[in-house]
């Protein structure tokens, strides 16, 4: 992805929230894989963890396209596959698949990361107007 300022990123990888969105994943991975409560839960586990993987993939395949335009519209699915996550995880403290303490531990991760793609996708935005 071009950006006109040298302060962008110069790889997808650079990204903070994609570094905070693989954290993400990888503890999704974790909380729900094989020996926890979640484990025979199919259904919810793979849900949870295409959510998670979804987040940090969008954030990578946005920033590969030629536009900020298209940019800003993964990072707008990106933005929905972290509220997803939050919502599972509200499923995952009812069911007893995450201690309530974990639980709000990752729904307040999954803020934090959604809180920073829609200020990327809001500075891409402007960026784009502003031409």
């Amino acid at each position: 992805m071009n950006q006109d300022s040298d302060n962008f990123a110069r790889e997808f990888e650079d990204l903070r929230i994609w570094q905070q969105a693989r954290v993400q994943a990888v503890e999704i991975y974790r909380a729900f894989g094989a020996e926890t409560p979640a484990e025979r839960d199919f259904g919810f586990r793979d849900q949870i963890q295409r959510a998670g993987v979804s987040v940090m993939n969008n954030i990578a395949e946005g920033f590969e396209r030629r536009t900020p335009a298209d940019f800003a519209r993964f990072l707008d699915t990106a933005k929905g596959s972290c509220g997803e996550v939050r919502s599972m995880c509200y499923l995952a403290e009812d069911l007893s698949y995450l201690p309530a303490e974990t639980a709000q531990h990752k729904r307040a991760e999954a803020k934090k990361i959604s809180r920073g793609i829609e200020s990327l996708a809001k500075t891409l935005r402007v960026h784009r107007s502003s031409r």
